[in-house]
């Protein structure tokens, strides 16, 4: 009669097992050949050395990348989310519209936080330096520093949203008081930057799905539309900014 085989403790030892790790774990784990439970003690001890600021942004990257790594893990239909972001997007453009054309500001902000155009065209530029970056790092390969760099412009892009709301809630829309031709080019570059920042928001959260959840070959696809336009409404959006100032402000 034939028994089963069970394997040894010897013969266990010497299968081996892949373990898929966060880039938290693999911090810990991989190294210059050191035992990973002493690099993971070192690594620990420096970590807690470190200042309260310094230890919030480190546990906030971390946590941030093992988001990323299971996002990518994931098997996430495309369809049903990039619907939901199509969806969303238009609900935030019909706040948008209904906060420009409908709302009316209240008369005890004037002349109020007046600093808020500035900041929100200064984060418009350094979104367009962060999206330029992030394309010279590409085209050198260097993959994670672009992750990095269009991170920071989508997180340029994201406070420049919240500044720019809470600015048309306390102030309303700003007329442009210039005439002739100048009233034209103003209003055209207007239009077209009103007009792509519409696309530009479904793109970009589309664009981050594809690459977050490791579609790269969709993300890749879809940057080639999204860059563009993403870099044309941040400059835009300085340009106007720099009409209001010289004729309204």
């Amino acid at each position: 009669m034939l028994r089963p085989r069970t394997a040894d403790a010897a013969t266990l030892n010497e299968c081996p097992v892949h373990v898929s790790r966060s880039p938290r774990q693999n911090e810990f784990a991989e190294g210059s050949g050191k035992p990973s439970a002493n690099r993971a003690r070192a690594t620990a001890r420096s970590v807690v050395m470190l200042p309260p600021s310094r230890r919030a942004l480190y546990d906030l990257r971390m946590g941030f990348y093992d988001l990323i790594v299971t996002m990518e893990q994931a098997h996430i239909s495309p369809r049903p989310v990039v619907g939901a972001i199509v969806v969303v997007s238009g609900l935030a453009v019909s706040f948008l519209l209904w906060l420009l054309y409908v709302h009316h500001a209240s008369a005890d902000f004037a002349g109020r936080w007046m600093f808020l155009p500035a900041l929100n065209a200064l984060l418009n530029g350094l979104c367009a330096i962060a999206l330029c970056v992030g394309l010279y790092f590409i085209k050198h390969h260097n993959k994670e520093a672009h992750r990095t760099s269009m991170l920071l412009a989508f997180t340029f892009s994201s406070v420049f949203l919240i500044g720019y709301i809470v600015n048309h809630a306390l102030h309303g829309d700003t007329i442009f008081p210039g005439r002739g031709p100048v009233r034209t080019l103003y209003l055209s570059i207007l239009a077209s930057h009103v007009i792509l920042s519409v696309v530009a928001l479904p793109l970009v959260l589309t664009t981050f799905f594809f690459s977050l959840t490791g579609r790269f070959a969709m993300h890749r696809r879809v940057a080639r539309l999204t860059f563009p336009i993403w870099l044309y409404v941040s400059i835009t959006g300085v340009v106007v900014f720099v009409f209001l100032k010289a004729y309204a402000y």
